[in-house]
């Protein structure tokens, strides 16, 4: 198959191959609608957006507009923007907005996976047998006859979550108690290097960057991210930063390191078989390795630890998990249909122009 014009563009990394460059901050985009237009006019030094309940709950709940803005309110609470105040992230008026436009999300999730299964053993019982049939699996296409330039576009959209990797979950740490507090730490101390700067799991994934010729710096594909992909890390973040959304951000993060080991496995091999680099096949070769040790953990003593502190919890820890399977099917999907009809995965922004063919 031939490229199709539209891929992530490139530049030259950072000395040192996957060390993210010193400027921490990404560029502030433009909105895709009123609702992140608002926002956007807002953090550049505007008036804030009113939170208008009426327009959140017209606007598509897996549409481009409501999580792209929601994206940008949350990142303020993670590295924020070039140019834009700090003191937005507890803006009483932003926060209004962010809440209506939660409420729209976590609406449509609920309803979308109402016939999900409400118990831990029922959600995660498919998710432990690998299936017999792959051929609807993303991870195995790109294993079996994915090209390269489709490895740096699943690496570019992946990019707005793996450059701060572990960061979103580390929100539940202090929601947590006894062996689930104890547990969860373990695991992100691994995400987070195990007190070694140049083993931080994001970090790695921006050296697979570097070698797949992308551009490593936090958030730099933004622009070009489609709703589907903004959804799956909107996720994290809505369950993150909500106490009473502890119990799913277990069951999320519990389907993460669950399915991660064969899906790397797959990947490393994708990455190996189409000569992306060492650094593109170490990432997920590690993540083969230490998430097969952190799905014992998770759910035995994450999931198991908080369920016996708060049993009453086990119907939100199953719709972290189905919430999470529909949303990274919806993802699987807009990127393989765009695949199977040749075209690129990525959005191109207005201006943008073609990027450079891999």
């Amino acid at each position: 198959m031939t490229a199709p014009a539209q891929h992530p563009s490139t530049r030259p990394s950072a000395p040192g191959g996957g060390a993210q460059r010193t400027a921490p901050r990404p560029v502030l985009v433009e909105g895709r609608g009123p609702l992140s237009r608002a926002v956007v006019a807002a953090l550049r030094g505007g008036p804030p957006p009113a939170p208008d309940a009426a327009a959140a709950r017209g606007a598509d709940p897996w549409g481009e507009d409501l999580h792209l803005a929601l994206y940008l309110l949350y990142e303020l609470h993670y590295r924020g923007f070039e140019g834009v105040d700090d003191a937005l992230e507890w803006d009483p008026a932003l926060l209004a907005v962010r809440g209506t436009l939660e409420d729209r999300f976590l609406h449509a999730l609920r309803t979308a996976t109402a016939g999900a299964p409400q118990t831990v053993a029922e959600a995660f019982a498919a998710l432990l047998v690998e299936p017999v049939d792959l051929s609807g699996s993303l991870s195995h296409h790109l294993e079996t006859e994915g090209e390269l330039w489709q490895l740096r576009e699943y690496a570019a959209l992946r990019s707005l979550y793996h450059l701060k990797e572990a960061d979103p979950h580390a929100w539940v740490i202090p929601r947590l108690y006894g062996r689930a507090k104890a547990a969860m730490v373990a695991i992100e101390y691994d995400e987070f290097g195990a007190g070694h700067p140049d083993r931080i799991h994001a970090r790695l994934f921006a050296g697979l960057m570097a070698d797949l010729g992308l551009d490593t710096a936090y958030g730099h594909y933004l622009d070009r991210a489609p709703a589907p992909l903004l959804a799956t890390v909107n996720l994290m973040s809505l369950l993150g930063l909500h106490r009473a959304l502890r119990g799913a951000l277990v069951g999320h993060f519990a389907y993460v390191e669950v399915t991660s080991p064969p899906g790397s496995r797959r990947l490393a091999r994708a990455m190996r078989r189409c000569g992306a680099g060492p650094a593109a096949e170490h990432f997920y070769a590690e993540h083969v390795e230490a998430d097969a040790v952190h799905e014992q953990v998770v759910r035995h003593e994450v999931v198991g630890g908080l369920l016996a502190d708060e049993p009453e919890l086990e119907a939100d820890v199953a719709f972290g998990c189905a919430a999470t399977v529909l949303l990274e099917e919806r993802l699987a999907a807009h990127i393989r249909t765009a695949w199977d009809r040749h075209r690129s995965a990525l959005r191109t922004p207005a201006g943008a122009g073609p990027a450079p063919s891999a």
